[in-house]
């Protein structure tokens, strides 16, 4: 399995992790540990020790964060409540923002199209666009900031509108 394939392995994991801990609660990220090991088992002992360490990084990165990486998609996602998102969009989006704010290494377009590819394995046929559009914004304010300088913070209702807006002319 090579390096490129071992990350997307990794984010589809680590979507179906934080799926379950959606449903079930903060206390799910015990089973992580368990979860992870189930599934990476296999014949590429390397593969297995890189997807599971970078689902691991997301997971935990995610759960860590998940109060900013709401507060970001709730200002972005105009007219959508986090509560009324499909369970696999949300999660998706929010590994994705994570993914976006604290993985600069990570080039945005390889964060975008990830996102974008899983939502659509996993949701519905409307949610490739829907998580296009969201992430899309999320990447121009984050651009913005680290441009300028600023620390890269949640966007205010208007302020998330207003700067895609400007970007766009």
């Amino acid at each position: 399995m090579n390096p490129v394939r071992r990350r997307t392995r990794a984010r589809e994991l680590a979507v179906q992790f934080l799926y379950c801990m959606d449903l079930r609660g903060i206390g799910a990220l015990e089973e992580a540990e368990a979860f992870i090991a189930h599934h990476t088992k296999g014949n590429d002992l390397k593969g297995e020790k890189e997807v599971g360490s970078y689902a691991r990084e997301l997971i935990e990165g995610v759960a860590e964060n998940t109060e900013n990486l709401n507060d970001w998609i709730e200002a972005i996602a105009e007219n959508w409540r986090l509560d009324r998102m499909a369970h696999v969009d949300r999660n998706v989006l929010r590994l994705a923002v994570y993914e976006l704010i604290y993985r600069p290494e990570v080039p945005f377009k390889v964060v975008i199209n990830e996102a974008i590819d899983i939502a659509k394995k996993y949701s519905t046929s409307q949610s490739g666009s829907f998580v296009n559009g969201i992430l899309d914004r999320a990447r121009v304010l984050i651009q913005q900031a680290r441009d300028s300088g600023s620390k890269v913070v949640p966007p205010t209702l208007g302020q998330a509108a207003d700067s895609t807006s400007e970007e766009e002319e």
